[in-house]
């Protein structure tokens, strides 16, 4: 699309986190052409249609840099569930599903997120080719990736964490026919990277075999780290040391690697990433619902790492994110206070979001050369006026109904709060027709796993 964007706030997100007002943006194709005051932008760019953005910030698309979308077909049940989500429910939901269940489910994420502002979502999860078109064909930016493990995660609520060579093998294969079939398509916007699942279903050797493909390909590569106590404990049986350590050991605590959570790491587990050079994409809203989240944020921080948000698993509002971040990174090590600032948690859904995917050069910020990934909000919303600390009235008070459109590639795929890209209210309706059959099917298959609440289904 070409287009001139005239008199907006523009929160640049450029090296001196400039704040523009009255300001325009000259957009050719798919990228940014300049950045200036309106009257001038006028005058050089008038071959131009205009947009009139008067009562508009314009942002940086917001990039979330950990979320599995599929999982809201779980939303509002493991949440309230005291075991292991991630083995009792997580791990059999996705076999449970059939490759348009996944779909449609990765499809309802993905426009929740729009509506969050988002631009970007880097997705790890499984079964990639029963998805990956679908969500594409929603006009956002994805890099996706088979979730890779070599321990049968079916197994592990039961007990057992014996390595299954085949069981690896198959994601291998899948990462290969997925990097074949699927990366830089759509116009560039679908990416494959990538992904261990977690340091306690990935052996050594598997480690190894995922470091060759990545290298083999020029991909970054993630992973869970230290995301709950029953991993802590697997890995310390297994091979004497912290999952931080292990990674360590197998050549997987590099710049290249962007880890989710870090939630039990140790002082010195921090230490030692923070000098290799690792990434933390922290999830704070989903790693709160259990209680006070013990991830040691103040001293990660301190140790100079990257760190970039994501959503995690059901919900894909990044405001959500944000708030809560903010909250756990100023309480974090029972230290209350008022560090760090919504500033710095705003970099974390932008600049520090598209280093993670080493994007820097064209993601993360309002500059010329960049891709126009951009997110409106709607300034005159109550819930951001008055406006005193633009970046604060965000990040505390922000929500994704403040959010007018968003913008990918030069093009609306949300306009003036309507979705553009799908017929959404259809949408909604077939998600809740297959996350009640999913359900059904799940507990049917699985006779051991009780039902985390009573689920009742409404006539809606």
């Amino acid at each position: 699309m070409d287009l001139l964007i005239t008199d907006a706030v523009i929160v640049t997100q450029d090296a001196a986190r400039t704040i523009l007002d009255r300001s325009a943006i000259a957009i050719r194709g798919d990228r940014i052409a300049a950045v200036g005051p309106t009257a001038a932008m006028q005058e050089a760019h008038r071959d131009l249609p205009r947009m009139s953005a008067r009562g508009k910030a314009v942002l940086p698309g917001f990039i979330n840099a950990h979320t599995h979308t599929i999982l809201t077909v779980l939303r509002a049940t493991v949440e309230d569930w005291a075991g292991n989500a991630v083995y009792g429910y997580m791990s059999p939901v996705s076999y449970t599903m059939t490759p348009h269940e996944r779909a449609v489910m990765g499809m309802l994420g993905i426009v929740e997120g729009i509506r969050s502002g988002c631009t970007t979502f880097v997705d790890p999860f499984r079964h990639v080719p029963d998805y990956a078109d679908a969500m594409a064909g929603l006009r956002v930016r994805l890099v996706l990736s088979e979730n890779c493990a070599d321990v049968n995660t079916l197994k592990i609520r039961h007990g057992d964490w014996s390595p299954d060579p085949a069981f690896g093998e198959v994601f291998l294969e899948r990462t290969k026919a997925g990097i074949e079939r699927f990366h830089n398509t759509h116009d560039g916007r679908l990416q494959i990277q990538i992904a261990a699942h977690a340091t306690d279903n990935c052996t050594p050797e598997y480690l190894e075999k995922l470091t060759e493909l990545a290298r083999q390909h020029g991909m970054p590569r993630t992973i869970h780290l230290a995301q709950s106590v029953e991993e802590i404990r697997a890995v310390r049986d297994r091979y004497g040391c912290t999952p931080a350590e292990y990674l360590a050991r197998h050549g997987w605590a590099e710049p290249d690697v962007v880890a989710a959570h870090w939630t039990y790491c140790t002082e010195s587990d921090v230490a030692l990433l923070g000098e290799r050079g690792m990434q933390m994409v922290h999830c704070p809203a989903n790693g709160s619902r259990r209680g006070p989240h013990p991830v040691l944020a103040k001293k990660i921080r301190a140790a100079g790492v990257n760190i970039c948000f994501g959503t995690d698993n059901m919900t894909e509002d990044m405001f959500h994110a944000m708030k809560i971040g903010l909250i756990v990174h100023r309480g974090a090590e029972g230290i209350q206070g008022v560090d760090p600032q919504p500033e710095a948690i705003f970099d974390a859904v932008n600049v520090n979001g598209a280093r993670s995917i080493g994007r820097s050069h064209d993601l993360g910020s309002i500059e010329a050369g960049k891709k126009a990934d951009l997110t409106f909000l709607n300034l005159n919303s109550p819930a951001l006026r008055p406006v005193t600390n633009l970046i604060g009235n965000i990040v505390h008070y922000g929500h994704p109904g403040t959010v007018e459109s968003v913008m990918v590639d030069g093009e609306f795929v949300l306009r003036d709060g309507k979705v553009l890209v799908t017929d959404e209210q259809a949408l909604i309706e077939e998600a809740q027709a297959v996350t009640q059959a999913v359900w059904a099917r799940m507990l049917a298959a699985n006779p051991d796993l009780p039902p985390p609440r009573a689920l009742r289904w409404l006539d809606i």
